[in-house]
């Protein structure tokens, strides 16, 4: 209520064709002795408050002295020196001039020769309170300050350096430097801003809403977009290639060749289901007779049944390849969002077009197995025959099949299958039991590392009798499972027959299967033993019998490796040709006729709100960023860089800190009902213009700065030297002021900082 203060700042704005766009910041000098209501310690809490602003480094600090008080104990230099050691951003200004004591004047310091400063000093004369009660304007008051400074003797020479305009250009070209500075990194923000929506801005910069054309045009153009983004997706493309995840083609290309292959082998190898099958076939063919030969016609039994059990791969494969299409169909409709219409009419035509194709491809797949069926070629080029079947026997059998197991190929031929991250799940033993590590899959073996960097191997696994198995998922985890163990019933790692391997997904899960497969390492499918008897009569075959049925066994196995090369390499042709060409041909050269025929061409192309918004904007900014940059190249062409001066001797402030000169300040007159000081006096450094800080007591008499001289002084004359301006000690003639009856110039500064 009286004279406290509070760091809450006071937001003015002023506008005004003469001003520069500058943030100034009026801060309060320091008080040293609390007055009124102010705390105790309300000289730290003006400093504190004053700090928070003046140690920013996009902040010009003007130091603002009176010319009548000792410059050299000046605490705005001495708070301005403490977070601007280099004095890039000090600026000082010498108020009061035209109030020095007869036969004083400030010359040495504004030709900054005494105590001097990096920028210098700039001299100014004010409004006196009485100009302010007399209604002096601004303008009135410059061309005063003018005349002030042409007329003295001791500035008339620096008069152009001197005045309020002069410090005007001084902040000017400041701020001309600093935009300067900063405009290349700017530039270079804006540029990038430019680039990131160019793209987007080319497909707004025709747009023109009057013309009746314009959306036939929309039309075409996006139908034409989608149909070549879909087949982008499909067939791969060098340009705008996603890189944080598989496109539809590359999904495609996995189902075709790891998930399908995976899943006939999945079907493929059930040993003990398929010997038993063969010894019932041959036992059913004989009847009540012994037969001496094996009877072509198990043979051929068996091998129908095992053709026949393809059709559910081969129709899944057709399922994952058609939900994939349907995947990049609604990825591609992305760019169609700005006309919801258009989207959904787009969506719902190419998914019918597609569970169209499903039927027929289904159908043609079908249509391949079932010719397979019809007839067994046993003279097949690369079937074995009985001859062959009769003497091998199924270890040499399996081996030849694995391929890669059973194969010693020297390091350097070892051909990495697959690298990635998995997670040992079942052996505690190990750094913290559940842990990721990196596994390498070749040819020959499994090795896991500390890291994908591969520098520390932990372990490496024979691939030799190893199969994978299904490992269900437990309640609480989040992974899959699947596990590694050893045929011949032996430890695959340490004392642990099973080695437990943990996925994210399901997806990764078959991958990784898929690519043991790659290794020759195959899915186990053994028999529940739920048929105690059923398995009885499998073990307790005759010698001739078991020799007939590891014959047809052989030749089953030989068949149905022709059989499954031949419908690995059909199927994806035929879902290639019949699906996924056809649905590209129809986008082509079908869609945009369909879609005039579906809807009015107007409702189709009625574009959301958001869109239009979103376009206006876009434009908006286009534009406002060419013209960004268009200033920017104006200003490095039209403008002049002022480098900073050089350094120069500031010893006397440090010296200042240690032991200030004797009697740095004059005698006060001993009145006791004299008027307030006229604010500015012991103002503090603020950004840009401080403002004068609260004072109490009787107004200082003006004096000369400087040391006083070595003889004493008179309570009734003004402190001066004549080592600063060179004149003998004068008492001022200026007369007492009035006490002023309305706020004196910078009176509302004081107020709004001390509230």
């Amino acid at each position: 209520m009286n004279k406290g203060i509070s760091s809450i700042p006071i937001n003015l704005r002023v506008y005004s064709p003469h001003v520069l766009n500058l943030t100034l910041i009026d801060l309060p000098g320091i008080t040293k002795v609390p007055v009124g209501d102010q705390p105790p310690d309300i000289e730290y809490q003006i400093r504190e408050m004053i700090m928070q602003f003046i140690t920013r480094e996009n902040c010009l600090i003007l130091a603002v002295t009176p010319a009548n008080t000792d410059l050299a104990n000046s605490d705005a230099l001495k708070l301005a020196k403490e977070v601007d050691p280099q004095g890039l951003r000090t600026i000082g200004v010498i108020t009061k001039l035209d109030l020095m004591d007869e036969g004083t004047d400030a010359r040495d310091v504004l030709e900054n020769k005494l105590l001097p400063l990096r920028r210098g000093y700039v001299g100014v004369v004010n409004r006196s309170q009485k100009d302010i009660d007399g209604k002096k304007d601004i303008k009135a008051a410059m061309l005063a300050e003018r005349k002030f400074f042409l007329s003295h003797p001791a500035y008339r020479h620096i008069a152009d350096r001197m005045g309020t305009p002069h410090l005007q250009k001084v902040l000017n070209q400041q701020l001309t430097n600093h935009i300067r500075d900063t405009l290349p990194n700017f530039r270079n923000k804006l540029q990038g801003q430019l680039l990131s929506i160019e793209h987007e801005v080319e497909g707004y910069k025709n747009f023109k809403p009057e013309d009746p054309t314009r959306k036939t045009k929309a039309l075409l153009q996006m139908v034409q977009q989608f149909a070549v983004d879909f087949e982008k997706r499909i067939e791969g493309s060098g340009d705008q290639v996603d890189t944080l995840e598989l496109s539809g083609g590359a999904k495609i290309n996995r189902i075709f060749h790891e998930r399908f292959p995976f899943e006939i082998v999945k079907m493929e190898f059930n040993e003990k289901e398929l010997r038993r099958e063969i010894s019932y076939a041959i036992k059913n063919i004989h009847g009540i007779r012994t037969g001496l030969f094996t009877p072509d016609m198990a043979f051929e039994a068996i091998v129908k049944k095992q053709i026949v059990k393809l059709k559910g791969p081969s129709l899944k494969s057709v399922d994952l390849v058609i939900q994939e299409l349907i995947n990049t169909v609604k990825k591609c409709t992305k760019k169609l969002a700005n006309f919801p219409r258009l989207c959904e009419e787009t969506e719902r035509i190419v998914a019918n077009h597609i569970r169209e194709r499903e039927g027929k491809t289904k159908d043609q797949v079908l249509l391949l197995i079932d010719i397979q069926v019809s007839y067994i070629n046993t003279n097949h080029e690369d079937f074995i025959g009985f001859a062959n079947a009769q003497q091998r026997s199924s270890q040499v059998h399996k081996k030849n099949t694995i391929g890669n197991q059973g194969t010693n190929l020297p390091p350097s031929r070892q051909i990495v299958i697959r690298k990635g991250w998995l997670t040992i799940s079942n052996i505690g033993i190990m750094k913290g039991g559940s842990k990721g590590y990196w596994f390498v899959l070749t040819a020959e073996s499994l090795s896991w590392y500390k890291d994908d960097e591969e520098k520390e191997k932990k372990y490496m696994l024979p691939l030799d009798n190893l199969k994978v198995r299904d490992v269900e998922k437990s309640f609480m985890s989040s992974k899959h499972i699947f596990a590694l163990f050893n045929t011949e019933q032996r430890n695959v790692y340490k004392d642990y027959r099973f080695l437990e391997l943990a996925c994210d997904s399901q997806e990764d899960v078959d991958s990784w299967k898929a690519s043991l497969l790659r290794a020759g390492v195959y899915p186990d499918k053994s028999l529940t033993e739920n048929d105690e008897n059923g398995q009885a009569e499998n073990f307790s075959m005759d010698p001739q019998l078991e020799r007939q049925v590891e014959t047809i066994r052989n030749l089953v196995d030989s068949y149905m490796s022709i059989i499954n090369k031949c419908i690995r390499d059909l199927i994806p042709k035929t879902i290639m040709h019949l699906m996924i060409n056809n649905v590209k041909d129809f986008i082509n050269s079908e869609l945009l006729a369909q879609l005039y025929s579906s809807e009015d061409q107007n409702t189709l192309m009625e574009e959301s709100a958001e869109q239009a918004q979103r376009r206006d904007e876009m434009l908006r900014m286009y534009q406002a960023l060419k013209e960004a940059l268009v200033i920017i190249g104006d200003i490095n062409t039209a403008t002049t860089f002022t480098p900073a001066p050089p350094p120069v001797d500031d010893s006397w402030i440090q010296h200042s800190r240690r032991s200030p000169p004797p009697s740095p300040t004059t005698q006060r007159r001993p009145t006791l009902s004299a008027p307030l000081p006229r604010p500015a006096s012991g103002r503090g450094p603020a950004p840009a213009i401080p403002s004068p800080g609260p004072h109490s007591g009787a107004p200082p008499v003006p004096f000369r700065p400087g040391p006083l001289p070595p003889f004493p002084s008179s309570s009734s004359s003004g402190s001066g030297s004549s080592d600063w301006f060179g004149a003998p000690p004068q008492v001022p003639s200026r007369p007492t002021r009035a006490p002023p009856s309305v706020p004196r110039f910078g009176a509302m500064k004081d107020e709004a900082a001390e509230s």
